[in-house]
């Protein structure tokens, strides 16, 4: 999902050279919307991981 979110930024800003605002901007947004969510679903993994005993196996 990083990968997806970075990959976006480039495209809206490869974009914004060639002048394509439009697209720009969503390409971006679109970037903002996945690194958002791979925030979130990283600091659920993170604090699962913290809470979850590993000595229960």
């Amino acid at each position: 999902m990083l990968r997806a979110a970075i990959i976006f930024f480039v495209m809206g800003l490869l974009a914004f050279l060639f002048g394509a605002y439009g697209f720009a901007g969503v390409s971006i947004e679109v970037g903002k919307l996945l690194l958002v969510v791979f925030l979130v679903f990283s600091l659920i993994s993170f604090v699962g991981g913290i809470t979850t005993d590993k000595n229960l196996r």
